[in-house]
């Protein structure tokens, strides 16, 4: 009999599968089908590297498909006859284990479920720069009543209306970001690994490293939105930031990874950049004592900008879907180019 287990009790509510979702997923599978639900609570904090509980490694044993925020290698080497195994999370670089490539396995990931409320984060932190919000939660912070930032002669505070917002990664966080912010009157470039056959009616797109200097050196708000692989290991570095146009704002909403981060401090202690927007660290969390925490142009968010009660109407559209595509022998949604790491 086919199995499929899921492992998704995550331990923070928020993200813990709902009772309805289960039986949605029920309901999408043939009746000769059996569904285990791992009742462990998981941790779905990770791309994939966590631990796994012991009733999730003799669940899989027998398993066809396997269902988690993230796929720990454990699970790979626990479950042999596994076909096609699905993460609850974005990104892939904790799953992407020698394990994984080296198997015959399917793999999915949840790419575009995440983009909605991701991407009305990144507005509001374009717009808190946009705004002057940060000279006013520090006046509020020190107990005064001061204008001054907000009617200096070059006050950083503007419309948004005409302004650059460039997006490094055009894919289901980028367009959702786009969608967002082109009705406020913004200009929009987007860079892309690869050229598109239809050119896109919201956005310019850029491509390769030419685009990439266009967009460094046009964006007033530049949104990291790419995924980590290989080649985007630091591509934010102290040559990037020299390329950037003085006064910007960078958010990143992608990972840590990206980000040379000393380069960044660099950048911000010079005056090179207006402010920066992270919900992502190369340790999280952020340490005490780091310097992003006593700078007042830095916000910072502990990495959930994801957060979302609409998360799983989404995640359970897209499993079910999928469920559909994989009896019927059909490409499965947000599948995984394992070379690529995305």
């Amino acid at each position: 009999m086919p199995r499929i287990v899921i492992d998704m009790q995550d331990r923070r509510p928020v993200w813990a599968m709902p009772d309805w979702a289960v039986d949605a997923i029920r309901q999408a599978l043939p009746e000769d089908w059996e569904m285990h639900v791992v009742e462990t609570p998981a941790d779905g904090s990770g791309d994939g590297a966590t631990a796994v509980s012991r009733e999730t490694l003799e669940a899989v044993s027998d398993a066809t498909v396997y269902l988690g925020f993230g796929v720990p290698e454990d699970i790979l080497r626990a479950g042999p006859r596994l076909r096609w195994v699905h993460s609850g999370a974005a990104g892939v670089s904790g799953s992407l284990t020698p394990e994984m490539r080296e198997r015959d396995v399917i793999f999915t990931n949840s790419a575009g479920v995440h983009g909605a409320p991701v991407a009305e984060t990144v507005l509001a932190m374009i717009l808190y720069f946009a705004r002057g919000l940060d000279f006013a939660v520090g006046m509020k912070a020190r107990g005064r009543w001061c204008q001054k930032p907000f009617l200096e002669e070059d006050t950083p505070v503007a419309e948004l209306a005409g302004r650059t917002v460039g997006i490094m990664g055009y894919g289901g966080i980028g367009t959702e970001v786009a969608r967002r912010a082109a009705p406020l009157g913004a200009r929009l470039l987007a860079l892309k690994r690869r050229p598109v056959a239809t050119p896109d009616e919201v956005v310019e797109l850029l491509y390769g490293s030419d685009g990439l200097g266009r967009l460094l050196a046009e964006s007033d708000y530049l949104v990291v939105a790419a995924p980590h692989t290989f080649d985007t290991e630091n591509l934010l570095d102290q040559s990037a930031f020299a390329a950037m146009k003085r006064g910007a704002v960078l958010i990143n909403v992608s990972r840590g990874s990206l980000v040379e981060e000393e380069a960044l401090l660099q950048a911000l202690r010079g005056g090179r950049l207006r402010g920066v927007a992270l919900d992502v660290f190369r340790q999280e969390p952020l340490p005490e004592g780091h310097p992003f925490w006593s700078m007042p142009n830095v916000l910072i968010l502990p990495h959930v900008s994801g957060v979302s009660r609409s998360f799983w109407r989404r995640e359970t559209e897209l499993i079910r879907e999928n469920i559909r595509r994989f009896l019927a022998g059909q490409r499965l949604r947000n599948t995984v180019d394992k070379n690529l790491g995305y």
